[in-house]
């Protein structure tokens, strides 16, 4: 690594860079550090998380019923606002400063207010943790009203929120910095493009969550009286599942930057990509009304809008990723000389780089298992038959952990040699963790996914209901789903483990990156996909059509829509057989 000085416009300040011998990026010194710092907090926040969410896990399964009803409450809310806010959101400003000051060759608008907003979102965050950890906090995830919380436990929220909305704001200032003193050419790259539809959708997120956490805080403290449960409802979900569309344009960017890092993905019509995100940023927060669906103050019309015509372009979105990042990786595999037959470059690809297996996890699980039960159950008249069951966080553990942490963590392995400097320590282990989270994360959220259907309710402490008024008998079925649910859980617990085992020896104690080292550095760093010339021409000569480019990935849509037809349809059969219509 060389460092450099770099003089901004007017010579008021001098920026301090180093040139990244794999990629030729030069990454500004402040940009760096706050990239390590965001990282670091993010997985400590997951160990966290992780902890409580085998407390979670083991009192779920009834077999074992470890908590009692108090401390399963507890570590259910430290399990969501640990995972769901700020180990995602605090490495999501990783990715926003590695978006734009790094991709773009450029400094960080300000530096110190970029320290200042971290300081404000570790400050908040703890005083969070803190008090849920002490007990005055047990409102879960939603923090419902008329459930109070101690005022410092909203105030830390407040104060992370405005933490990471000064960091959005920081990554928009450094897109206008690297405009201005032009360290790229032509249009951003569409990974900063992504970036920056998750910062706009953040932007939104976070003025909501403003909305209702402020007035929920001063309600705590008495200078207001009550605040309207319907209004919070409503206000508060604009919060909740949009930071998880924070998530899914962060995640869909990371998908094409490591596309592109481990195989060469290329990517087929930009336009179209963007649009995409367009179509993100306009529609997919409204699919936050699908929590709300059996609320009774809420007309038929704005559910039915917001549910089924306007969230479909947010869906037609996520598809059109869905097409485009796998049909990259197909024509890069096929530019490198895997093109025989369908899926040549799919058995060829490289399995052991961890940062790949985790991108083709990723965007799997998202896809067939989050994506298919999101819609469906998004959709209004089958929505009463899966709210607040187990089918839901069946669901969001299918697209928030095996979609966006998966691709949080395949890439964290690049990362760490390329920001941290560091070769991936107990790479043997390394390469089998993405395998072990995301066949535990496929289990678990199925088997969840299907317990919900008989009923299981999704935040009850004891499904067995002993000691209550009224006897329930769920299917025998439904022991057997909440065992295997539990093993899977469990096989994914191993993985998060051994991922945050790698990244915190890697980053600390880990050996330091030299040239040539193969060992504990992924296959796109020490040996980067480069394309053979004869298959370029081979395929400029070919049909250009989606069918000539990628067949193989064709094949696997038409696998994606047969199994989404069929789940959608089995779902209406479930609701007419509730209703016993014939």
């Amino acid at each position: 690594m060389t460092g450099l000085a770099e003089k901004t416009p007017g010579a008021v300040s001098r920026a301090v860079f180093r040139i990244c011998p794999t990629t030729g990026l030069k990454v500004n010194s402040q940009a760096d550090a706050l990239i390590k710092a965001h990282a670091v907090v993010a997985t400590v926040s997951l160990l966290v998380g992780g902890i409580a969410a085998i407390g979670v896990l083991l009192t779920r399964w009834q077999a074992v019923h470890l908590l009692p009803a108090e401390w399963f409450y507890r570590i259910l809310t430290i399990h969501g606002m640990s995972m769901l806010i700020f180990f995602i959101i605090f490495f999501e400003m990783a990715v926003l400063y590695f978006a734009s000051a790094v991709l773009l060759n450029s400094r960080v608008a300000t530096p110190k207010l970029g320290w200042a907003a971290f300081g404000l979102m570790v400050l908040g965050a703890v005083m969070t943790e803190v008090e849920m950890w002490r007990g005055k906090a047990d409102v879960l995830f939603t923090s419902y009203v008329p459930l109070r919380a101690s005022p410092a436990y909203y105030l830390g929220i407040i104060l992370f929120a405005v933490g990471a909305l000064v960091t959005v704001c920081i990554f928009f200032g450094t897109l206008v910095v690297a405009r201005r003193e032009k360290t790229y050419r032509g249009s951003v790259p569409l990974v900063t493009f992504g970036a920056m539809t998750a910062a706009i959708i953040a932007v939104i997120t976070l003025g909501h969550g403003a909305a209702i956490y402020i007035p929920t805080f001063l309600w705590s403290i008495g200078v207001i009286g009550n605040v309207d449960p319907e209004m919070y409802r409503m206000v508060w979900w604009a919060l909740g599942h949009s930071s998880q569309q924070i998530n899914v344009a962060a995640m869909v960017s990371i998908w094409y930057l490591l596309g592109a890092l481990t195989v060469g993905a290329v990517v087929l019509n930009e336009k179209i990509s963007r649009t995409a995100f367009v179509l993100y940023i306009l529609f997919i927060s409204m699919a936050s009304a699908h929590h709300l669906l059996v609320d009774p103050g809420f007309g038929p019309a704005w559910k039915v809008w917001n549910t089924s015509y306007a969230m479909y372009l947010a869906v037609l979105a996520s598809m059109v990723h869905g097409f485009t990042v796998p049909a990259g990786m197909e024509v890069g595999q096929r530019l490198r000389g895997f093109g025989k037959g369908l899926f040549e470059w799919l058995r060829k690809a490289p399995w052991g780089d961890p940062g790949f297996s985790s991108l083709v996890f990723s965007v799997v699980v998202f896809g067939f298992v989050g994506g298919i039960t999101g819609v469906t159950f998004g959709t209004e008249q089958i929505n009463i038959i899966a709210h607040n069951t187990l089918r839901i966080p069946g669901h969001f553990h299918a697209t928030v952990v095996s979609g966006t942490a998966m691709a949080f963590m395949g890439l964290t392995y690049y990362v760490i040699p390329l920001i941290f400097r560091k070769q991936v320590a107990f790479w043997p282990l390394a390469k089998i963790q993405p395998y072990l989270f995301a066949i535990g994360m496929l289990v678990f959220s199925m088997a969840m996914t299907f317990a919900g259907t008989f009923g299981v309710p999704r935040r009850h402490w004891d499904i067995s209901f002993t000691d209550a008024p009224f006897d329930v008998q769920f299917s025998p079925a439904v022991a057997l789903l909440i065992g295997v649910m539990a093993l899977g859980g469990l096989l994914a617990a191993a993985g998060g483990g051994i991922y945050i085992l790698v990244t915190v020896w890697s980053v600390f104690f880990g050996k330091p990156l030299v040239a040539g080292a193969v060992t504990g550095v992924p296959q796109g760093i020490s040996s980067p996909p480069r394309y053979l010339p004869e298959t370029v021409k081979t395929i400029e000569d070919e049909n250009r059509s989606a069918w000539g480019m990628a067949p193989g990935t064709m094949v696997l849509v038409f696998v994606f829509l047969a199994a989404f037809v069929t789940y959608y349809f089995v779902n209406w059969k479930l609701l007419a057989a509730l209703w016993r219509i014939h």
